[in-house]
Parts: C-alpha cells; sequence; structure tokens
C-alpha cells in the first residue's frame, strides 16, 4: 500500500510538472485598458466628427512562433459610444444608429493571423455589428517595449453594411457612409516578437 501511494503520488507530481510547463505563456495575456483606445471618425455634410468608444475588451491567445493557434476575441459595448455632444450621444444608442437594447457588443473574432515582417500582421475574421457579420482583415502593427505589446492599427468601414444609421439617416450626403475606425490596444503577456 504504501508503494502504490508513493508511486501515486509521483505520478501526481509528475503529472502537475507537466501540466505547469505546458500552459502557454499566452493564458496570462490581458489587455490594459487605461492605456487603450477605440477612436472613430466619419463625416457629416462634409464636416468630420470624432468619437471613440469607452468600454471594450479583448481575449487573447497570442503566440507569434503558433500564429495558425492564435487567437483573438475583441467586444466593444455600443452603448459606450460618445462624440462628446450630449444630443448626439443620446441618439447613438437608439435603434436607427446602435441599436443598444438588442444589439449590445459589436464582435470581432479572429480566424487567421498573417505575419507581414517587421512586426506587421494581417488579421482576419469576422466583425459583427448589430447583427450583421462581415469578413474583414484588418492590418495590425505591434511594438514591443518592456512587458506591454502596442497592437495598432485602422480598419475603414460602410456604416450602411451594418445598417448604422438606417432610414432617414441612410442619405449618404447628410452623413457619409465611411468611418474610420482607428485602434491603440496595450497588452501584457505577448512574448518577444
Amino acid at each position: 500500500m504504501h508503494l502504490n501511494t508513493l508511486r501515486s503520488l509521483s505520478a501526481l507530481a509528475l503529472a502537475s510538472a507537466l501540466l505547469t510547463t505546458t500552459v502557454p505563456a499566452h493564458a496570462q495575456q490581458q489587455l490594459v485598458p487605461a492605456q487603450s483606445s477605440i477612436d472613430f471618425s466619419a463625416r457629416q455634410m462634409g464636416v468630420p466628427l470624432q468619437g471613440h468608444f469607452k468600454k471594450f475588451d479583448a481575449k487573447l491567445a497570442f503566440d507569434p512562433a503558433r500564429l495558425a493557434t492564435s487567437r483573438i476575441r475583441f467586444t466593444v459595448d455600443t452603448g459606450s459610444a460618445t462624440m462628446g455632444a450630449r444630443e448626439t450621444d443620446a441618439e447613438l444608442p437608439k435603434p436607427v444608429w446602435f441599436n443598444v437594447p438588442q444589439f449590445p457588443q459589436a464582435i470581432f473574432e479572429s480566424s487567421s493571423i498573417k505575419a507581414l515582417g517587421g512586426g506587421k500582421f494581417d488579421v482576419a475574421g469576422k466583425l459583427t455589428i448589430k447583427g450583421t457579420s462581415v469578413d474583414v482583415t484588418v492590418p495590425v502593427v505591434l511594438t514591443q517595449s518592456g512587458s506591454t505589446t502596442t497592437a495598432t492599427g485602422s480598419l475603414p468601414l460602410k456604416r450602411l453594411t451594418f445598417k448604422i444609421g438606417d432610414g432617414e439617416w441612410a442619405d449618404t450626403s447628410m452623413v457619409a457612409d465611411e468611418v474610420q475606425v482607428k485602434f491603440k490596444l496595450a497588452l501584457t503577456g505577448v512574448d518577444k516578437l
């Protein structure tokens, strides 16, 4: 009995050691919201408008050496959109724009990541806004400083594809169809590039 117990404990210790050494480093990867931003710009009657989202999150398992198994899931709380004016901000959650009660989040889920060299990557995936899903490829530049990896990039979108500003606001002479989304995401736990 004593020998069996010893063998069991040895096997358990070995299994624990193996599990500890095989847990990927990316399990600890996290977004640092205070150092991150999601901005968007559009034009209304030719006048540029700026806005940003105050609340968003990222879940990632990114390994520069294993891009085929790397995954990114990014969520944006659409109700956190602001353009800095109380009247405009009161309109954004309504059904004609983001329809926040029915679609509280925009979601991006990666399907593949391709290294382009020099810290540049193409991240392909599905972007879902207001119940409409579209395949997109997001160009991303990664830079590292100390323990922080910063991902930056921009993505042009057509708002009408996602029915953002439909109805009377679908007139692109009033509000342009093109919206530019820019992001800066500070991440911890990413391996050296």
